[in-house]
């Protein structure tokens, strides 16, 4: 006679079932940092590629032009009517990076804002934005798409941006209607900064009294110096604009400023929340006699270092805990450093 089967199929006790879930939730545990850092170090590799791309247009423009481009041109003497110049760096690029055809629509005698119809300002151009941007959206204004933010500012300099009086640019890669060739970078391509990350949409203020030529030594010392100004921060997003034009070559805009080391918190505390701001003592080409001074901070979303562009078209992450002096010395293309790549941790 055949051994009877049990009617019944032998199931996981309630102890058996929570011990596989707990072991399900210790290997996801120790499974996502490591897809994170993957991620990261995907995103940061994308990063330093559009960096490089950006490197090899200024070059092909160097090319072109028997010089590198300017910040933007305004005419010495005369403050502009409105409230934007000409065109940037970013846009003066654009035929270099693939982007011909966006190129065919701009005028560069013409300031950007009055080109809206034709949709250039709201185009989003991946090469000019981190992969890790947290804010990877179009500004609006009035409800309305406006302009597109960018990630990567153009060196400005240590403090000074520029000088109406006199038509003077500071000690940085770009400036107002300069036109630097190689000769011009006498501490050597490979010894200055082009660019940096910077983060889109950040709070900023702006058009205070002359603060002088001496740079702020630390944050507070920067905040003393305001007196009147612009506020271009608050709780919205939208509130905070720094870095949100692409076109506009302004600096708190389309430029970076060697004054403290990237990633540095500059804290403001304005109607009751702080802010981690930039600073422009006054938009370029608004005053035929007051000097531009600012204090735009590399800012980046990857852990402990931002990217940047050497004018040789290298490529470097530079840590937030590299010397001051061996930043602001990166920032001036005529300081007389020569700067080892140890010295950029």
């Amino acid at each position: 006679m055949s051994p009877r089967v049990s009617r019944f199929s032998r199931a996981f006790t309630l102890v058996e079932l929570l011990v596989v879930i707990a072991i399900i939730g210790i290997l996801i545990a120790l499974l996502l940092p490591a897809v994170q850092s993957a991620r990261e170090a995907a995103r940061r590799s994308q990063c330093k590629n559009n960096l490089k791309q950006i490197g090899l247009a200024l070059h092909q423009y160097l090319d072109s032009n028997r010089c590198f481009p300017p910040s933007f041109c305004i005419t010495p003497g005369v403050a502009l009517s409105g409230n934007n110049g000409s065109w940037s760096i970013h846009g003066r690029l654009l035929p270099f990076l693939e982007q011909a055809s966006a190129y065919e629509q701009v005028r560069l005698d013409i300031a950007w804002d009055a080109q809206l119809a034709g949709g250039i300002p709201t185009m989003r151009i991946p090469i000019y934005l981190c992969p890790s941007e947290i804010n990877d959206t179009v500004r609006t204004k009035s409800g309305a798409p406006y302009v597109y933010p960018q990630n990567y500012g153009f060196n400005f300099g240590s403090w000074l941006v520029y000088d109406p009086a006199a038509n003077r640019g500071g000690d940085g890669a770009f400036f107002v209607n300069s036109r630097t060739r190689d000769a011009d970078f006498r501490d050597g391509l490979s010894n200055t900064m082009a660019a940096a990350e910077v983060r889109a949409f950040t709070s900023y203020v702006r058009n205070t009294n002359d603060p002088g030529p001496s740079p702020p030594s630390t944050p507070a010392a920067l905040v003393a110096m305001f007196s009147g100004g612009d506020h271009k921060l608050g709780p919205a997003t939208n509130d905070n604009t720094g870095h949100t034009e692409w076109p506009d070559g302004r600096v708190h805009h389309s430029g970076v400023t060697t004054v403290f080391t990237p990633n540095t918190e500059v804290p403001y505390l304005y109607a009751g929340a702080t802010y981690d701001i930039d600073y422009n003592s006054v938009q370029e080409g608004r005053s035929t006699s007051q000097p531009t001074y600012a204090a735009i901070t590399a800012r980046g979303y990857h852990p402990g270092i931002v990217n940047a562009l050497l004018m040789d078209g290298s490529v470097r992450s530079v840590s937030d805990t590299v010397e001051l002096g061996v930043w602001r010395g990166l920032g001036t293309r005529q300081g007389g450093e020569v700067i080892s790549a140890a010295a950029m941790p």
